[in-house]
């Protein structure tokens, strides 16, 4: 009896994967094709928001590399939130090298909203053009076509939100190659769901989004007590089949300073997996779903395999560990093929691996994370 349900549960768990690996993502990775480079004579402008809580060394390092975009209408509006590193001074002498450099400083936060927000309100609101291009500090831009290719969905398409990809910078080490792999995942979701016009987030290193619309919004009303989310959580609010739009393009792409210890990296991963917990349920379930069959078919899988190998019923083995590889293939493939379209890379660390011991990533820290009462941005 019992091994008549592992069965059941594993056929059951391997349809659901095979119909998000093949279908949801499978569009993505194999079908996807870059769209030509629409431009206008008339460049809109573009004003790039970074808000910054002690980046003086970041900065010092960003802002110079922002400055050699290729596009002729722009301005940086860098928004110092409680800083006491030196970063009003670095700030002071990048303003005279760079006449299109602005700041605003935030001396406290009030106590009944959180501070990025507020900082980013700031900010966003004495923004000088309506057409905002998000990153964070301790990012930088992977070509000089980064404000052209991600701000064309809106300027060009009538889209209110663009949104795009950021990697990590690669390094040694498995943590660095977790990281990469990891978000690269988030990304192959995130994206497949939005080409199937079904947005449900962004990540606010790389996103674009009109100030007019942000401002008819009301900024972050209904999310202010939350810590994180001004960008994923914003995007699963307001964020739509027909007003968003993915960028895949390796030259649209930025990079961000990874993690380097585990501590730092769980504290990272609590953040975001508490943003979760505040998703649209429809787009819990988005999640929840690959996630629960995932969970299903690798604990029926393994099962079977146990019992398979104490009956010595090898036929029954074989097909169960020949299910699994082509899975793993297929899975795999997902892996390459976005890559290479997202980063113009195909290498792929550990992906087998790394489909094993995400379940536990995902149902332990998941769990920490969303049912954690308080985190922290910086």
């Amino acid at each position: 009896m019992i091994i008549e349900i592992l069965w059941i549960v594993f056929f059951i768990g391997l349809a659901i994967q095979l119909f998000y690996i093949l279908v949801l993502f499978g569009r993505f990775a194999f079908f996807y094709k870059q769209k030509p480079n629409r431009e206008s004579t008339e460049k809109e402008g573009v004003t790039i928001i970074i808000s910054a809580h002690n980046e003086r060394i970041n900065l010092k390092k960003l802002i110079p590399l922002i400055f050699e975009q290729d596009y002729p209408n722009f301005d940086v509006m860098v928004i110092n939130d409680r800083s006491f590193d030196g970063t009003q001074k670095i700030l002071e002498k990048l303003m005279a090298i760079y006449p299109r450099l602005r700041t605003v400083t935030v001396d406290y936060t009030p106590a009944h909203v959180t501070s990025k927000k507020y900082a980013l309100t700031l900010g966003i609101k004495v923004a000088k053009n309506d057409v905002l291009l998000l990153t964070d500090a301790d990012c930088w831009p992977s070509t000089p076509k980064w404000i052209e290719l991600m701000t064309s969905p809106v300027r060009l398409e009538s889209k209110t939100f663009a949104i795009g990809f950021s990697q990590y910078e690669n390094r040694d080490g498995f943590l660095n190659k977790w990281i990469q792999i990891e978000t690269l995942w988030t990304a192959i979701q995130y994206i497949s769901f939005a080409l199937w016009k079904s947005p449900f987030m962004g990540v606010g290193r790389n996103l674009c989004y009109r100030r007019s619309f942000f401002m008819d919004k009301k900024a972050f009303k209904g999310l202010w007590q939350i810590e994180s989310g001004d960008d994923d959580l914003f995007v699963n609010l307001y964020a739509n089949g027909n007003n968003a739009a993915v960028v895949i393009n390796p030259d649209s792409i930025t990079y961000s300073e990874p993690k380097t210890t585990w501590k730092s990296y769980f504290t990272q991963k609590k953040r975001h997996f508490h943003a979760g917990k505040y998703y649209k349920t429809r787009n819990k379930l988005k999640i929840g779903w690959y996630a629960f069959s995932h969970l299903l078919f690798w604990i029926s899988a393994i099962s079977l395999l146990i019992l398979s190998g104490l009956n010595q019923t090898w036929e029954q083995f074989l097909l169960i560990l020949g299910i699994i590889v082509v899975r793993s293939a297929l899975i795999t493939s997902v892996f390459r093929s976005a890559r290479r379209k997202l980063e113009g890379k195909i290498q792929v660390f550990w992906s087998g691996f790394f489909d094993v011991i995400y379940i536990g990533y995902f149902w332990i820290l998941g769990a920490i994370g969303y049912q954690s009462k308080k985190v922290r941005w910086k």
